[in-house]
């Protein structure tokens, strides 16, 4: 593959040229086949190149999921410039933060958007309702794009992780086409296949549907905004084949499906961002019967580490999968030792999709992103810890904030969070760690009294791993990515203890 080729635009050109006419990306307002998603992104390149945008200039786009996203995406790729998605739902706080860091050369928000974000940034802010009557004028004539290569960044995906202010991961062309090219040769999308994707496209879960369409031929509903309760229906109606969930929309689609069964043509669920818990995964089994559900395991810094084939999916249930077609995964102990098979240690990923570090931090690119002075190879310290069994097969264990010690004993959050959704009557749970001295506390959205979950993780855990509280509440708070909010609900344990539900020492 040449170098050129390695490009996102580059999968775009090739779609279209064998699938013209093929559906590429729809929403609630309109459907684009291949060839004219491939004019619309020439046309963005050229409105861009109209107002000064040149090759590593950052666009920042700050819209709700919309199936222009996918022609600014590739738009940008044509022209080298870097498309940096932005959650709609993030606050002046942070995107104040977001705009220091990346400096935009120019921003794009929703409609209504542009007087809020003005007073933030002094780059030319532009409402989409202003710019696409522009991009879809100038669609016929634009054909060029410029000289980009694999080595040039390509999207600035923006994470919170554990810092303050988000930082971001710097995801080069080619990185971005390995992964794309290296996950579909196991998900196997088809080229007849609706993706539903409802995952904010500021995250790059979400974003590579695109990518993934593209090498398959295949379509993406791009959902979003819709209320929560006509989810299913959606996904009914646009007769999505393969879903991608993150655990709260997988409870969602559960719940909602106990309400109104009836047949779906889904055939495919995955799950990465955070772990599905086993209950969650019989119960989409039950509701869709027929659809797999594939577990993968992985992190913006490498966009994927390991995926459970989909026609493996019944085996080795607690499995995350194989590493990722070309890539290798190793485990390693505190000192940076190699552990060996069954050990649980930190998850150390090695390559052609470790992306480039992180935007203007070379202190914490140096810590996670560690290159061998010898071989000049990198290799990612993801911060996750898991064990690898005798076949290479990934098990996750948790975030290093996930694992602590508690009355003498390593336990997981994870772990804790499986039992609970164990329960019969349990439809959401969320441990939090222990502060210094503090006590194990687990949040719950359930029907049962606390005690009485309490006594029910009492008969599947060990004691050392029994929270000493719980909280039922109506629902948990989410991230902008639909991951359960640990930090909120932490704020919740300092301030008054009443409401919390105090259980009988296991």
């Amino acid at each position: 593959m040449s170098d050129q080729q390695l490009t996102l635009h580059a999968l775009l050109d090739a779609a279209a040229a064998a699938a013209p006419r093929g559906t590429a990306v729809c929403d609630q307002e309109e459907s684009w086949s291949y060839a004219r998603l491939a004019r619309l992104s020439h046309a963005f390149g050229g409105w861009l190149t109209e107002r000064g945008v040149a090759a590593g200039d950052r666009v920042l786009i700050q819209c709700p999921n919309r199936r222009e996203m996918a022609a600014m995406l590739f738009g940008c790729s044509r022209v080298g410039a870097i498309f940096v998605p932005v959650n709609p739902g993030m606050k002046p706080y942070h995107l104040r933060s977001v705009l220091a860091n990346c400096e935009p050369r120019i921003v794009l928000v929703d409609y209504g958007k542009g007087a809020a974000v003005r007073e933030l940034t002094a780059a030319p802010v532009h409402e989409l309702c202003g710019v696409w009557p522009d991009v879809e004028t100038g669609a016929a004539a634009c054909t060029g794009t410029g000289e980009v290569s694999g080595d040039d960044v390509a999207v600035l995906i923006y994470t919170s992780g554990s810092t303050a202010a988000p930082k971001a991961i710097i995801c080069p062309q080619a990185q971005m086409v390995f992964a794309a090219t290296a996950i579909a040769s196991v998900l196997r999308y088809r080229h007849d296949d609706i993706i539903f994707c409802r995952l904010p496209l500021s995250f790059d879960y979400g974003l590579y549907q695109f990518l993934l369409a593209c090498l398959a031929r295949a379509e993406v509903f791009v959902a979003g905004g819709e209320p929560d309760a006509t989810l299913l229906r959606q996904v009914r109606r646009c007769q999505a084949t393969v879903v991608p969930v993150v655990p709260s929309m997988a409870s969602m689609l559960t719940r909602l499906a106990e309400r109104d069964p009836g047949p779906s043509n889904v055939r495919l669920f995955t799950n990465t961002g955070a772990a599905l818990p086993q209950a969650s995964i019989a119960a989409l089994r039950t509701a869709f019967p027929g659809a797999r559900v594939v577990r993968m395991f992985g992190i913006s810094e490498c966009k994927r580490v390991a995926i459970m084939a989909p026609e493996a999916e019944l085996d080795r249930p607690e499995s995350v999968g194989l590493p990722l077609p070309g890539t290798e995964v190793s485990i390693v102990g505190d000192g940076g030792q190699p552990l060996p098979a069954g050990q649980v240690g930190e998850i150390v990923v090695r390559g052609p999709h470790v992306m480039a570090g992180y935007w203007r931090a070379p202190e914490v690119t140096a810590r996670t992103f560690r290159r061998d002075d010898r071989t000049g190879q990198v290799s990612l310290h993801t911060g996750d810890y898991g064990r690898l069994d005798c076949d290479g097969y990934l098990y996750f264990a948790g975030r290093r904030d996930d694992m602590f010690k508690h009355r003498g004993a390593r336990v997981s959050t994870i772990e804790i969070e499986a039992a609970a959704l164990d329960i019969a009557g349990v439809r959401d749970a969320v441990v939090v760690p222990p502060a210094d001295g503090g006590e194990l506390v687990i949040y719950v959205v359930t029907v049962l009294a606390p005690h009485a979950v309490l006594r029910e993780l009492a008969a599947r855990l060990e004691a050392a791993k029994v929270p000493s509280r719980c909280q039922v509440l109506d629902q948990l708070p989410l991230t902008l990515n639909g991951k359960n909010e640990r930090k909120e609900l932490s704020a919740l344990l300092t301030g008054p203890a009443g409401a919390l539900a105090t259980g009988p020492t296991p």
